[in-house]
């Protein structure tokens, strides 16, 4: 396999992938942030059941849990090892993530909630690096010292080429 030298290599894939395995991936985008709502609200009916201690809510927890599993069935379609599990946490912490800037932007501390906006972004582009089986372990070491430099400060290391590669290849606008 070719190592992905930059951002430009990223999209050809995904272009290729969208046209090969006729991805929507619009469509998938708005997807994944239901499934992260779903795993949101699944947390919040565990701990409703816990300060109520009214096991009703484990029940409501149990039905959002199957619809998320289902819908991410439609995100996922072939994964190894813990892939399923890392997606899910990946977009969990991805929304908690938002919600925290969300609060910190709403109080007034817009260079926190912007941190966390850009924390939430990665995960987010990381999510769609390992489920568009763009980032693969094996892949890392061989991706060009040009593209990963832990040393950036713009963003250009491996994070923010994924978040390139999400910016100019999945847009939730197209209809």
């Amino acid at each position: 396999m070719n190592p992905i030298k930059n951002v430009d290599d990223f999209i050809k894939k995904v272009q290729e992938s969208k046209t090969k395995d006729k991805f929507d991936l619009s469509s998938d985008e708005d997807l994944s942030i239901a499934v992260m709502n779903l795993v949101s609200i699944e947390e919040h009916f565990f701990f409703t059941a816990q300060k109520t201690q009214n096991p009703e809510y484990l029940d409501l927890l149990n039905e959002v849990r199957q619809m998320r599993k289902e819908l991410l069935k439609k995100l996922i379609k072939e994964y190894e090892g813990e892939v399923w599990c890392i997606s899910k946490h990946l977009l969990a912490a991805s929304m908690r993530l938002m919600e925290v800037g969300t609060k910190q932007l709403g109080i007034g501390n817009k260079k926190e909630a912007q941190d966390l906006f850009n924390k939430a972004f990665n995960l987010y582009s990381l999510f769609w690096g390992v489920n568009l089986k763009l980032v693969k372990t094996d892949d890392i070491k061989k991706i060009d010292d040009e593209v990963i430099n832990r040393h950036d400060e713009k963003r250009t290391g491996f994070m923010g080429k994924l978040g390139e590669l999400v910016k100019k290849a999945i847009d939730c606008c197209i209809e």
